[in-house]
């Protein structure tokens, strides 16, 4: 994949304190972070306690806040998948974190897997799911054609060698099947206000940082197409907090709030929402 002029330079604000360019991909249009850790250094930059999608905690309000919003956005994502299902019910989330997303997939009849790198996140999700979440190198060992849904809720942008990635999920995925993803937008409203210190850029854990004419293009070299793409309206207000004390040091919830709501509002026009979720067709 071929690199262009440097966007930004952002800092890793929650572990390393370092800094990475984020460039402009020529042939895509989406951001890459530079330089991208190795794959025996990248583990190191999520051994925080604060990386909530690996832990259950619910230490303080904010925490306790982002399981409330989860437990919505779950029943939405499910209510999403249903209306992709065939008779075998077949998915696959890939980065399922603790499982909760499988775990009410499961209680509503599909036949679920998962993989998770992480493996304190992976032994919570196994005691939710029966077992059925797996280290990543599961993912070249599945039978072709499988699943009828394939998930990735922020995920995509973790994972390293984008192309490789996405031949997979188009090996995994049944004719028909459907690909979701959801990522944050840089193009949106609070990504632009913020600049270096949106925390949706999440350097350098996020190696790659997704615009909509970015994703048609990827998808489309593998022979998907966008199919619909929705707002996630709740995530930019934990990303503005997060914003608010990457910029200032304290989270400041009253102006976090107030750019979410701004940001939100300002989408209902531009369709730029914090961040989106692209149901993706196989065709």
């Amino acid at each position: 994949m071929k690199n262009t002029s440097v966007f930004l330079t952002v800092k890793d604000h929650s572990v390393s304190g370092e800094e990475f360019e984020l460039i402009q991909n020529s042939e895509y249009g989406f951001l890459e972070t530079t330089p991208q850790p190795p794959s025996d250094k990248l583990p190191g930059y999520y051994q925080s306690e604060d990386y909530i999608s690996h832990t259950d905690s619910k230490r303080n309000l904010f925490e306790k806040a982002y399981h409330v919003v989860r437990s919505i956005s779950l029943k939405k994502k499910l209510n999403l998948i249903n209306s992709y299902a065939s008779q075998e019910k077949n998915l696959l989330d890939v980065g399922c974190g603790t499982g909760d997303f499988l775990e009410i997939a499961q209680q509503n009849n599909w036949h679920v897997s998962g993989i998770e790198p992480n493996e304190k996140a992976r032994n919570i999700a196994n005691k939710k799911t029966n077992n059925t979440v797996f280290k990543t190198d599961q993912l070249l060992k599945f039978e072709s054609n499988s699943f009828d849904v394939i998930t990735l809720w922020h995920v995509l942008e973790h994972l390293p060698n984008l192309e490789e990635q996405m031949a997979t999920f188009k090996t995994l995925l049944k004719p028909n099947g459907t690909l979701i993803i959801a990522v944050p937008n840089y193009k949106s409203f609070d990504a632009i206000h913020y600049k270096q210190f949106w925390a949706a850029y999440d350097v350098p854990r996020h190696l790659w940082h997704f615009n909509k004419a970015s994703i048609s293009k990827l998808v489309a070299k593998f022979n998907f197409k966008v199919d619909r793409i929705k707002p996630m309206w709740f995530d930019v207000f934990y990303v503005s907090l997060l914003s608010e004390k990457y910029k200032t040091g304290t989270m400041r919830p009253v102006k976090g709030f107030y750019i979410g709501m701004l940001s939100n509002l300002k989408a209902l026009r531009s369709k730029e929402a914090s961040s989106l979720i692209y149901t993706i067709k196989n065709t």
